[in-house]
């Protein structure tokens, strides 16, 4: 079985991005920014309760603390300061979560907090000092070092598949500081050959291993809706609200 999730949530004062109430009714899942590099505390209360409303699980997105970049940026942080980083933003989500009645359903770090949890040690390791907090899965990417350290911390990892972002050869996520449209049947198709066959075609041209428990869209690539919409669709026969 899988889920979809969205990052979203990320508007900005006055500031808007994305179509989160578009979105809802394609995803069983939602990824909210935590104030870091996007949202803040009006728009981290609105879009829970925009989830609660479509029935939408809801877990952490926090980033490294790049409004400016909106937290595609490495940045040289030691363990201890980033997990607090990471455990003041969660905090801050599960404050209005418990406002609405909602539990926190997972973790899952963003753009370049992702990327340096998969290939740094510390960066992982300050992910699963957050996690111990709040005790709940962490999203994150096969053949990692997020899978191979949240594991042996004791921490379950839901493996995700980005359906509109490229691969590399080496398997890794492309994170670029924008995201382009994508064409939507082509992310279903994709899709549904990471859940059939456990891979994805890098854009070399090469098969790499996939896991999809979860499947991404960004509320930032331009046709979010869309692309949410008919990857809902093709992958409903697998599809768990988990």
């Amino acid at each position: 079985m899988t889920a979809i999730n969205c990052d979203m949530g990320e508007s900005f004062g006055l500031y808007s991005m994305g179509d989160d109430e578009g979105l809802m009714p394609h995803i069983t899942v939602a990824n909210v920014a935590c104030g870091f590099h996007a949202s803040d505390f009006n728009h981290m209360r609105h879009t829970v309760r925009l989830a609660k409303a479509y029935g939408v699980k809801v877990g952490a997105h926090p980033s490294l603390p790049d409004l400016q970049g909106f937290g595609r940026r490495e940045m040289k942080i030691g363990r201890e300061e980033l997990a607090n980083c990471v455990i003041y933003q969660i905090g801050a989500l599960k404050g209005f979560l418990e406002a609405e009645g909602m539990s926190l359903n997972h973790i899952k770090p963003h753009g370049a907090l992702y990327g340096m949890a998969a290939h740094s040690e510390e960066a992982a390791h300050a992910i699963c000092d957050a996690a111990d907090v709040f005790k709940v899965p962490l999203l994150g990417m096969i053949d990692t070092l997020q899978e191979r350290i949240y594991g042996a911390r004791g921490h379950t990892m839901v493996a995700e598949y980005y359906a509109d972002l490229d691969y590399g050869d080496d398997g890794f996520l492309i994170i670029t500081r924008e995201h382009g449209a994508t064409d939507p049947e082509t992310a279903a198709k994709r899709c549904v050959r990471a859940v059939q066959e456990g891979l994805t075609t890098s854009v070399n041209g090469k098969d790499v291993p996939v896991r999809a428990d979860s499947i991404c869209v960004h509320s930032d690539t331009p046709n979010a809706v869309e692309v949410a919409r008919a990857v809902k669709e093709a992958v409903s026969p697998w599809l768990d609200a988990a």
